[in-house]
């Protein structure tokens, strides 16, 4: 009963990603946070470190190791690894992954000068790309992906300490969003719905400078047969995914609904699911590219 516990209570969080992407403010972000850390863990040495810290009797239920391509050949067992601890009684770790552009990422290599583990004799672009297609299978794992691209280490810092500053905090977020495709793509989403098919309200002249947030706005984009459709689908769709995602592991979703301009069908697409989502899960709404709005 005891073991089953510590099983429970115990938090382990696997940090890796892309070279350049953030790893060292992350892994300080958790020791902070009293996480035991360890940097640079071989993958190969991950059963026999959790056996030795389970076997020790320290109280030391909250680890942090950051697994990354410095570990050479020694980071293919790291799936491996991840199998077997499946498969085992040890509580399964989560995994955090740091990714950035390429070009974010050249950048970084340039300012510290230092060259990349996969390319030490060329192009740090070179290496970049052998690492993002050996990193994509764990990736994929991931429950948690943050793109640094744009954050400074004080945001990653904040980023990290309000996620996991709660130990055994179980809470899942769906995160509806609305975009405008002229704007570009959000990087942060996990689905994407382009929803540029349905009637615009753009082309209703007292209705051009409102948005979605505008109930003759709304009203006007879900009368439609094609929307009454779309919702009928989608919900149906998102009510099977969710609960999925949830039971993956992940802590939050992305869902994204995406228009010309992010200011009449996707905005009254987003508030309409978020106020759908939020009898069963914690709903943060944002509407992206609102602020472009022209009167």
């Amino acid at each position: 009963m005891m073991e089953s516990q510590q099983t429970q209570d115990s938090e382990f969080v696997i940090i890796t990603g892309m070279s350049g992407a953030g790893k060292t403010v992350a892994i300080q972000s958790f020791e902070d946070l009293g996480f035991f850390c360890i940097d640079n863990l071989p993958p190969a040495l991950l059963m026999t470190f959790l056996k030795l810290m389970k076997e020790s009797g320290k109280d030391m239920n909250r680890i942090a190791a950051v697994m990354d391509m410095r570990g050479g050949d020694l980071f293919d067992s790291l799936i491996g690894a991840l199998d077997e601890m499946a498969k085992g009684n040890l509580s399964t770790p989560k995994i955090l992954f740091l990714e950035a552009d390429d070009e974010t990422l050249v950048r970084r290599y340039k300012e510290t000068r230092r060259s990349h583990p996969l390319a030490p004799e060329g192009l740090p672009l070179e290496g970049i790309a052998k690492e993002r297609l050996l990193l994509s299978e764990l990736k994929g794992r991931a429950q948690f992906i943050y793109n640094t691209s744009t954050l400074k280490p004080k945001d990653l810092r904040e980023k990290i300490q309000e996620e996991f500053s709660s130990k055994g905090s179980s809470t899942f977020t769906v995160n509806v969003m609305s975009f405008g495709f002229k704007h570009g793509l959000p990087i942060d989403a996990d689905l994407v719905f382009d929803v540029r098919f349905l009637p615009n309200p753009y082309y209703i002249e007292e209705l051009r400078p409102k948005t979605g947030l505008d109930s003759d706005v709304s009203g006007y984009v879900l009368k439609w047969p094609e929307t009454q459709m779309l919702i009928e689908k989608l919900t149906d769709l998102l009510t099977y995914m969710i609960p999925q995602y949830k039971r993956e592991g992940k802590r939050q979703l992305v869902i994204a609904f995406g228009c010309t301009g992010g200011q009449h069908r996707s905005v009254t697409l987003t508030e309409y699911y978020a106020n759908l989502f939020q009898q069963d899960y914690q709903t943060v709404i944002t509407h992206r590219d609102i602020k472009h709005r022209k009167g």
